[in-house]
C-alpha cells in the first residue's frame, strides 16, 4: 500500500499527482533550450511509447497491445494527463454507491482534464501529420470523453435529485439532457470517420446504449408527468413509443443488456397499469407519432477547469 491507501485507483492517482508537476517543470525548462541538438537527441532516445485502450487493433492483437511512439515530451504529458483523467473517472465510479456528491465532483474534474487536453495539449501535436498516434492523443476524442464525463456527472446528480423527491417533469428533462450530451459525443465520432476507423466497437456500443437507456428513462418520467396532469391516454402513448424504441436499442453486451432489460420491464409494468386505468376509467384516445409530446433536455453539469501544477524551483541546465 502507498501512504496507507487501500484503493488501487487512489494509489495510482497519488503517483500521477506527484509525477505531473515534475513533468510540467521538465517540459517548461526543456522548451527553453529545445533548439539544442543534444536536447533533441536526448528526447529521441527516450522512445516515448503508449498503447491505446480505445483501439480495436490493440484490444484484439494476439501479439500484445500496439504501441505508438511520438518523440515529444508533450506527448508524454498528454497521455499521462489522459490516464489521470481516466483514473478520476474510475474513482468516481468506485465511490458512487457511497458518496454521490463526491462522485459527481470527480466526474466533473475528469471532464475538465479532458477539456484541457482537447484545447491546450494535443492541438500542438497535430502538426506531425505523418506520425501515427493513439485515439487518446486526438483533440476530438478528448472532447468526446469530456462530454461523456459530464453525462455521467449529470446521471449521478439525477440519483441525488431522485432521493430528494424532485418532480418527475424535471427528472424527464435531466435524463434527456444526458441523451443530448451523448448525442453530441456520437456526432463527433461519426464526423471523424477517418480518424476513428480503428475505434473499439465496445466503446461505440457503450455510448449508444447509455444514450438509449437515458432516453427510455426520460420517456418513463414524461409519462408519469402527463399522467399526473390527468392525460392518461397521452401517458399510454408515450410509454408505447418508449418500449418500441427501447427494444430496438437493446445492447449486445450481456451486463448492459441486463440493466436495459430491467428498465424495459419497469416501463412495460407501468404501461399495463396505465392502459388498464384508461380502459376502465378515462377512455381517452391514445395518441402516437407526431401527436406525442416532444422530449426536452436540460443539461446542468459543467466541467471543473484543470489548472496544471508545476514545482517552482530553479534548475541550472548545462548543455
Amino acid at each position: 500500500m502507498s501512504g496507507g491507501l487501500t484503493s488501487h485507483c487512489l494509489r495510482d492517482l497519488q503517483k500521477l499527482e506527484q509525477y505531473l508537476p515534475l513533468l510540467e517543470n521538465l517540459i517548461f525548462h526543456v522548451d527553453l533550450v529545445c533548439s539544442n541538438h543534444r536536447v533533441l537527441r536526448w528526447i529521441l532516445e527516450l522512445q516515448i511509447r503508449w498503447s491505446s485502450a480505445l483501439s480495436s487493433s490493440s484490444l484484439f492483437n494476439l501479439r500484445g497491445p500496439k504501441f505508438f511512439q511520438i518523440d515529444n515530451l508533450h506527448y508524454e504529458l498528454g497521455m499521462t494527463l489522459y490516464l489521470y483523467a481516466a483514473l478520476l473517472r474510475e474513482r468516481a465510479i468506485e465511490i458512487l454507491p457511497a458518496d454521490l456528491v463526491q462522485s459527481a465532483t470527480l466526474f466533473r474534474e475528469a471532464s475538465g482534464v479532458f477539456q484541457h487536453l482537447a484545447n491546450e495539449v494535443f492541438p500542438s501535436l497535430q502538426s506531425a501529420q505523418s506520425v501515427e498516434r493513439p485515439l487518446e492523443a486526438t483533440p476530438s476524442m478528448c472532447t468526446v470523453m469530456s462530454i461523456i464525463c459530464l453525462a455521467e456527472a449529470q446521471a449521478v446528480t439525477i440519483r441525488k435529485a431522485e432521493e430528494k423527491g424532485t418532480t418527475v417533469g424535471l427528472l424527464a428533462k435531466l435524463h434527456y439532457g444526458i441523451t443530448e450530451l451523448l448525442g453530441e459525443a456520437t456526432a463527433i465520432v461519426y464526423s471523424n470517420t477517418k480518424e476513428y476507423k480503428d475505434i473499439s466497437s465496445s466503446f461505440l456500443e457503450f455510448i449508444s446504449s447509455c444514450k438509449a437507456l437515458h432516453e427510455l428513462r426520460s420517456r418513463k418520467y414524461l409519462a408519469e408527468s402527463v399522467k399526473i396532469g390527468e392525460q392518461v391516454g397521452v401517458a399510454v402513448g408515450v410509454l408505447r413509443d418508449a418500449l418500441i424504441n427501447g427494444k430496438r436499442e437493446l445492447p449486445g453486451e450481456e451486463s448492459w443488456r441486463s440493466i436495459f432489460g430491467k428498465e424495459i420491464d419497469a416501463a412495460a409494468d407501468m404501461l399495463r397499469k396505465f392502459e388498464n386505468e384508461n380502459e376502465f376509467v378515462w377512455h381517452e384516445k391514445i395518441p402516437s407519432g407526431d401527436e406525442l409530446p416532444r422530449l426536452q433536455g436540460n443539461k446542468i453539469a459543467n466541467a471543473l477547469p484543470y489548472h496544471p501544477k508545476r514545482w517552482e524551483r530553479e534548475l541550472n541546465f548545462k548543455i
